[in-house]
């Protein structure tokens, strides 16, 4: 867009330095085009108006013109008010303030025509408005007027400073008379008759000021196609320049490390989700381009087995390979995971952490720059400048949202040529979610699980059933198996009444007493010595119950623990439960997820637990998520490399114009990649404009 939008909002009539200071401040507005873009989050229609002898108590919003026939100043220090009289010739109806007295009495004329607008209330046989809205008739019909009138979010600070709704309003009005005949079109013509779109100008108008419910509705579509395109669009091209630009190496043959493991190793036949998957990234790993793909898979669909094989092919052609999780205990994990796979075979696997020796450190620096250590795995100590690399051929980042896009970047920078990228999760990620935060990368989804595991039954109890969820847990016990019970809080708390650890431990305690029953505790503000001590002695079955927080989220592998109880499960967002429930079900064995509630649950609580008692499937979930909390909540999402601020659009509801969108943005990239035709020279433009705004980690997940 022209200069002129990128004026300091300052510099608009009506808001001067001092209300400057306060929008950039409170709504991130610096500049003209941050107002235009500010767009309103309801609309009440102003179009009806009532005579007062229609009035009844139960109308919600009312309008009505007519002339103020008096004042009079009541009460005195809290309870002094002004009251204006109203009349419209049908009836007369009290105005009530109890703020800013003298200058809304000075600023309003007896026997002058106002539109008046506000909530009608009704005390002692007489109709009220309480701090209404004021406008001189007159002034109101030369302004740029709506129907509809729309409604802006402001904050208790600009409220005081008399930035109200209204007042955001008569700023934007002000803005469209200064722009007018100045908004420059974003898309080309052609997109515009093709797709039948309303023009930019009449979107941005009507978005602020419809002037029928009908443009409004198409000045919302039409912002929101530009605002996904675009996204999709630059996502799009930057995937094509990595495809058709970005040499990666080429692991041209299976070899004898892969066929001796397949041979010798595999524990158990692959399903036909795993198989799909490694066929994908076969063809990625041998084509000459470098993979960058995504895997995603719930709790146990065997993610890490399809990495080892994928590892085991960049060691068949010559490379090395290593694995970087987010936690300790789950680089520990992958560590004992791929040892166990490998067992027998000659290939060489180290675990480099944060707690590594600086002996064994040093080992591993030499082993590596020699290429005698074929996969490393670890956490952020992977990412050291001291850490280099013989020949690193394939990166595995798991969990990958809980790393920065800069940490990644220093891991791909470790080579001159790039390393084939697989990017792990078990946190489903909804597809339209995928198609945004994620569109750079090739998707691949293991949506199976492994032969032999049963579905986990979820059931949900309130406080009141506790003697019958401790009753079910010593029959889970008698039985051999080993439970979890998780709380959102480790203390008590006086804001929020919630179930603590503390307080729970003292009661499992009492309920399950030694020596026949043995009980650890695991939390955050633990030291990680004796977080891995309490977490080992439930790893090798010594305790039969773990009390912990989230801390056991990510990374606990216990194939015997059957039951997961979450404590004040209300508190907790579905993906967090879902990853929760994740930790049972790890075995051959029945396992079960109980959810405790109190009785007071709010409507998107009780919709949440109602969500996990019905299924399981972890891209349902993920769905579900979205459009209860939107996109800006999804673990993970600011993290991601490609984020970006919403204005209008919502990814969890407008999921198929999303789809629209790409297809549109794939077409077009088809017949002009690089955007060079005539025709597409504002798309190329609009591009360059976001790309500078951020940088791009396409590349690199």
């Amino acid at each position: 867009m022209p200069d002129y939008l990128n004026q300091e909002i300052k510099f608009l009539t009506g808001v001067g330095p001092k209300r400057a200071e306060l929008l950039n401040k409170e709504l991130g507005i610096y500049t003209f085009e941050d107002l235009l873009y500010y767009f309103p989050y309801k609309y009440i229609d102003r179009s009806k108006f009532y005579m007062i002898k229609e009035l009844s108590p139960n109308l919600p919003f009312i309008q009505i013109k007519g002339k103020i026939t008096g004042f009079e100043m009541l009460g005195g220090g809290n309870k002094k008010r002004l009251v204006a009289f109203f009349s419209d010739g049908t009836g007369t109806i009290e105005l009530l303030w109890f703020k800013g007295l003298s200058y809304i009495q000075k600023s309003l004329l007896l026997n002058t025509e106002y539109i008046v607008f506000g909530r009608p209330g009704y005390f002692s046989v007489k109709y009220n408005i309480i701090h209404p809205e004021v406008e001189n008739a007159l002034k109101t019909q030369n302004s740029i007027s709506a129907k509809l009138q729309a409604h802006y979010n402001t904050t208790e600070k600009l409220k005081k400073s008399f930035l109200h709704s209204k007042a955001v309003s008569k700023l934007v009005n002000n803005l469209l008379i200064v722009l007018k005949g100045k908004i420059n079109e974003t898309l080309p013509d052609y997109l515009i008759q093709k797709y039948k779109l309303l023009s930019l100008k009449d979107s941005l108008f009507n978005i602020h000021f419809p002037q029928s419910p009908d443009l409004l509705k198409k000045a919302i579509y039409r912002l929101k196609f530009d605002e996904l395109f675009y996204i999709q669009l630059n996502i799009l091209q930057k995937r094509s320049y990595r495809i058709h630009k970005s040499k990666g190496f080429i692991f041209s043959k299976v070899g004898n490390k892969l066929n001796s493991f397949y041979e010798k190793n595999l524990p158990f036949e692959l399903t036909n989700a795993q198989k799909k998957v490694l066929k994908e990234i076969r063809k990625d790993i041998g084509s000459g381009k470098q993979m960058n793909r995504l895997l995603q898979g719930d709790v146990g669909s065997g993610k890490t087995l399809v990495a080892l094989m994928s590892m085991l092919i960049a060691l068949d052609n010559g490379f090395q390979a290593c694995i970087m999780a987010p936690t300790e205990i789950l680089a520990n994990q992958h560590f004992v995971t791929l040892k166990e796979f490998l067992d027998g075979l000659p290939i060489t696997v180290e675990l480099l952490t944060g707690s590594t020796k600086k002996k064994s450190r040093q080992d591993i620096h030499a082993n590596l720059i020699s290429g005698d250590l074929h996969i490393l795995i670890g956490t952020h100590a992977l990412i050291e400048d001291t850490v280099q690399f013989k020949n690193l051929g394939l990166v595995v980042i798991d969990e990958q949202h809980r790393f920065g896009v800069a940490q990644r970047a220093k891991l791909w920078k470790k080579n001159i040529q790039p390393p084939h990228i697989l990017v792990m999760t078990a946190t489903p990620i909804p597809r339209t979610l995928a198609m945004t935060i994620y569109g750079d990368l090739d998707v691949s989804v293991i949506d199976e699980l492994p032969p032999g595991r049963k579905p986990i039954q979820t059931i949900h109890l309130y406080d009141s059933k506790r003697l019958r969820m401790f009753g079910f847990i010593k029959q889970q016990i008698e039985q051999g198996r080993q439970i979890y019970i998780v709380y959102p809080l480790i203390k008590e708390s006086e804001k929020m009444d919630y179930k603590d650890l503390e307080d729970g431990y003292e009661s499992i305690s009492r309920a399950f007493p030694p020596p026949k029953y043995s009980v650890s505790v695991v939390h955050g503000q633990m030291k990680s010595e004796e977080k891995d001590a309490a977490m080992n002695l439930f790893v090798k079955g010594t305790t039969h119950i773990m009390v912990a927080t989230t801390v056991i989220e990510v990374g606990v592998n216990v194939p015997n623990a059957s039951v997961m109880v979450i404590e004040s499960a209300e508190r907790f967002g579905l993906s967090q439960l879902h990853q929760l429930r994740g930790r049972v079900g790890r075995g051959a064995d029945q396992s079960y997820c109980v959810l405790m509630t109190s009785y007071k649950l709010s409507h998107e609580a009780r919709k949440r637990i109602d969500i996990m008692t019905k299924t399981n499937d972890g891209f349902e979930i993920a769905e579900a998520d979205l459009k209860l909390r939107g996109p800006g909540d999804m673990e993970g999402t600011q993290q991601s490399g490609l984020a970006f601020d919403l204005k209008i659009a919502n990814l969890g509801q407008d999921g198929q114009l999303i789809q629209y969108v790409r297809d549109i943005a794939e077409e077009i990239l088809d017949t002009d990649p690089i955007l060079e035709k005539e025709e597409n020279y504002l798309l190329n433009k609009q591009l360059k404009k976001i790309s500078n705004k951020k940088i791009d980690f396409s590349v690199i997940s």
